[in-house]
């Protein structure tokens, strides 16, 4: 408990559902009392105008109802209140509203009651101005030096300054290099408006220039100033910041040393009247308002800083002097001088909760309680040391690449997926290829031990599935309740996917404000991107896949792929993708060997990866522990490196049309200032077809958009396909030198390291980084090559593919000659690997690398990797032995 305090000395809280921003809150003698106290102007943008004047019969007391003096309902938003002279012939303060299209000026009149209720006061509308342009903010001052008087500047929203003497409208002028509004200040001393603009840089303007500036009433005319007389209007001095201001203020004080503070988003700055900075404070918080008033101390400004964090602190200069705990975040903050107290801070809450505090200290009357005095059991010490101990050695040992999530049975999340589809599809599209999308149903349920506060439910998938809700917000759940959420899943482009499952993401938070996520996975069926069709004996592409157990039949482990026939023993099926070409798999009659064939090399891995899984699931059931699949080998790259050649030129093409484009960019501005140029000339001139070549150049321009619009598409679709056939090479990997499930992790984040392509990474050089890592540690061939460092240059995108397949096939020679993958500090040692048959070792050095690189593509190309259908193949049947792959490949 912290001794320094905000005590509260009065506060209201302002309607419900209202908004509030800096503007909403001034202080003054608005009703230009006898005694001379502030009173609190207090507006929302809902409209609502509050004036109060606090005088508590205790501090921290509720709101007396002779405090309130006034609420009225105006039409329009409330932007910004201030209290000023603004009435001509007459030197009372007078209240100014900033609307988005009007500035109205209020008298605020006080008439003595008869009878007991008092005092009454009333808003009697003075003059208004209508604005042409939505006002953004105002300020005030006695521009031009005039004394007695005050008058009003309002910036618009696009950028024009519009001056109002009184009952007049003066002038408007337009800032130069204008794109959004900012804070805006009048100095008095010098008689100059500073505004930081949006190129982050601190401006002033003298008013004498803005005065005698060419007249802006459009932009247009503005423009113009460019090329007119020489009244142009430039700024006075500039500053660099480099970052957007929140709020200027210019406090006033006697002291010889006048200062222009600013509140920046990291920063507080304090600069002279010349532009020149005084000091720089670095905040190390989110700033939400600030006030700078006059210091006791000679030569030195004090500083009232709010924040995100509800905390309120005091600066003198640089120096942090006090800290105190707010309950609320401040957006605005005064100092007013109140009947009962001098110096409150009054602050206002975007949620319209109003406080008035001091600043005071409260002693802590916490006393640490006394230990109850106990016998120590050194044996029970003893044993709680020894479990201790082995939890700290059990996970010093394992170093896996994510950590272990902890067992969380606060809030369990179950997914569940219908098995069958739904009877009424749910797609946004009814078919493709001539076939009907199906949809399947999505159940989410979720339940909490505790209470859950604003919870909220994400859904995810990969292109091109989608689901028919993305987002959920949930209501709040006690303790033991649970809530389900429901969607459905379909397919949507049209391309296969490659992959069939999605993430849910469940955000909450706990009853003390700690926000938590928790996740699961779910698993769509295969059946929900393909049909069941007739086998196919034409196939470019073909894989074999070896078990350890005797032929099973194809009915008991796809029964709802196969239709209703009357043969017990089906050994050959098919498999239509909805998005791509038909599938085949064929199961020997004798021999335990299963082929998939297709006529795209991608479409084989959806088959492949759901008859491993329904084989290893089947086989668990029967209670066979010692299943095994297998690939022959050899693994299949040439086909591979097809789809990363062809995924690598869209990433080309995509290069091309953005310079391209930013090419014909910058011709069609050049073209436009030309024009622009001729059509403001008094004299007219001939154009010389600068409209027709404009013309043209647009035409090029949305050409060009549409082509790399289309390309982009293209490349999204490639590079699903190439994931897919990265986890089929992946999966041939695993089962081709049976890879445990820790080097199969790594395999795939190695091969598989984006979820997306993006301009500035690329799926190449991830996996070029990626691959040469592990060529250098745990796969490396001698100890020179593990003490060779990555480069730390950036990755970009490589000139060609060429050096990855070398590194990719690379790997897989490693990998087949007994490497073994791992992250872990003991297995990068500086041990030679062993390798089965007494393999020469490949050398790792650059001179080396492609004598290697080459042995290693002839070992792979010796053999083909995927047999091709012949003519005698053609003539076979399906499901005959035949068909079985030889042991050559």
């Amino acid at each position: 408990m912290s001794l320094f305090k905000a005590r509260d000395w009065w506060s209201v809280t302002l309607g419900e559902g209202e908004e509030f921003d800096r503007g909403c809150l001034c202080v003054g003698d608005v009703d230009n009392g006898s005694s001379g106290y502030d009173k609190i102007v207090v507006g929302s943008y809902m409209g609502l105008l509050r004036i109060y004047t606090p005088h508590p019969s205790k501090p921290g007391g509720t709101l007396q109802p002779e405090e309130q003096l006034l609420e009225v309902q105006l039409k329009d938003p409330i932007i910004q209140v201030e209290v000023g002279k603004f009435v001509s012939c007459s030197d009372l303060l007078h209240l100014a509203v900033l609307h988005p299209k009007k500035i109205s000026l209020y008298s605020v009149a006080a008439t003595a009651g008869n009878v007991e209720h008092g005092v009454q006061y009333q808003l009697r509308l003075v003059y208004e101005h209508n604005l042409q342009r939505i006002a953004c903010n105002m300020t005030y001052g006695p521009f031009g030096g005039v004394t007695g008087h005050h008058s009003i500047c309002i910036q618009s929203m696009d950028g024009m300054l519009m001056f109002f003497e009184q009952e007049s409208y003066s002038f408007g002028r337009f800032l130069p290099g204008f794109l959004l509004p900012g804070p805006l200040a009048y100095c008095a001393r010098t008689d100059t408006f500073i505004t930081v603009s949006s190129s982050r840089q601190v401006e002033c303007y003298k008013y004498q220039t803005l005065a005698v500036a060419t007249d802006a009433d459009t932009r247009q005319e503005s423009e113009q100033q460019k090329i007119g007389s020489g009244k142009r209007l430039l700024a006075d001095w500039t500053l660099i910041i480099g970052e957007q201001a929140l709020e200027i203020c210019i406090p006033t004080s006697n002291h010889s040393a006048s200062s222009i503070f600013l509140l920046g988003e990291r920063n507080i700055y304090c600069l002279k009247d010349n532009g020149q900075v005084r000091f720089v404070k670095k905040l190390e918080y989110n700033p939400s308002c600030f006030l700078p008033y006059a210091s006791v101390s000679e030569g030195t400004v004090n500083s009232l800083v709010g924040n995100h964090n509800n905390m309120l602190l005091v600066y003198q200069d640089v120096t942090l002097k006090w800290a105190a705990q707010l309950s609320h975040v401040p957006v605005a903050v005064r100092v007013a001088n109140f009947q009962d107290l001098k110096g409150a801070v009054v602050m206002l809450s975007s949620e319209g909760h109003l406080h008035c505090v001091y600043m005071g200290t409260d002693p802590s009357l916490f006393q640490a309680p006394k230990v109850e005095a106990r016998e120590i059991n050194y044996e029970e010490m003893d044993l709680e040391m020894k479990e201790l101990q082995k939890v700290i050695r059990e996970t010093t040992k394992t170093q896996d690449i994510l950590p272990k999530a902890d067992k969380e049975d606060d809030l369990t999340i179950t997914p569940s997926v219908s098995d069958t589809m739904d009877p009424i599809s749910q797609a946004s599209i009814s078919e493709m290829g001539g076939l009907l999308i199906p949809s399947v149903t999505v159940k989410i349920k979720i339940k909490s031990r505790l209470a859950v506060r604003n919870p909220k439910l994400t859904v995810c998938v990969q292109p091109p599935l989608a689901v028919s809700q993305e987002q959920f917000v949930l209501d709040s759940m006690d303790p033991g309740s649970s809530s389900t959420v429901v969607f459905s899943a379909f397919l949507k482009q049209e391309y296969p996917p490659a992959e069939l499952g999605g993430d849910v993401a469940f955000s909450y938070s706990t009853p003390t404000g700690v926000p938590r996520v928790a996740q699961c996975q779910f698993s769509l069926p295969l059946r929900l991107v393909c049909y069941p069709s007739s086998p196919s004996k034409n196939a470019n592409y073909k894989l074999t896949i070896d078990t350890n157990k005797p032929p099973v039949n194809l009915l008991e482990v796809f029964p709802d792929f196969v239709e209703k026939s009357e043969d017990e023993i089906v050994n050959a099926l098919g498999f239509q993708l909805i998005a791509g070409s038909r599938v085949t798999l064929l199961a020997s009659k004798t021999s335990q060997r299963y082929r998939i064939q297709c006529e795209a090399f991608e479409d084989l891995w959806l088959v492949t990866k759901e008859l491993v899984r329904r084989f290893e699931k089947q086989f668990a059931k029967q209670g066979v522990k010692d299943f095994r699949c297998s690939f022959t080998g050899p693994i299949p790259l040439q086909e591979y490196f097809e789809m990363v050649d062809r995924h690598f030129e869209l990433r080309l093409n995509a290069d091309r049309y953005q310079n391209l484009l930013s090419e014909r960019a910058v011709q069609f501005r050049a073209i436009q200032r030309r024009l622009l140029t001729r059509f403001k000339d008094k004299t007219p001139a001939p154009l010389q077809n600068l409209d027709t070549l404009m013309e043209g150049t647009y035409r090029q321009v949305i050409a060009l958009a549409d082509a790399a619009e289309e390309n982009r598409t293209a490349l999204c679709q490639a590079f699903t396909r190439l994931r897919s056939a990265t986890h089929l090479i992946i999966l041939l990997t695993r089962l081709w030198q049976g890879l445990g499930k820790e080097q199969t992790t790594i395999l795939e984040a190695t091969l598989l390291p984006l979820l997306q392509d993006t301009p500035q990474l690329g799926w190449e050089e991830s996996v070029d980084a990626a691959i040469s890592h592990l060529l250098r540690t745990c796969l490396s061939r001698s100890s020179k090559d593990q003490a060779l460092n990555l480069s730390n240059s950036q990755l970009s995108m490589p000139k060609d593919t060429s050096k990855l397949k070398k590194h990719i096939t690379l790997l897989c020679d490693r990998i087949g000659k007994g490497g073994r993958l791992s992250l872990s500090a003991e297995s990068n040692a500086q041990v030679p690997i062993v390798m089965p048959g007494g393999c020469e070792p490949i050398p790792e050095s650059d001179l080396e690398e492609g004598a290697a690189d080459q042995d290693s593509a002839a070992a792979f190309t010796k053999r083909r990797p995927v047999k091709k259908k012949t003519k005698q193949d053609a003539t076979e049947q399906p499901g005959e032995e035949k068909l079985a792959v030889t042991e050559d490949g």
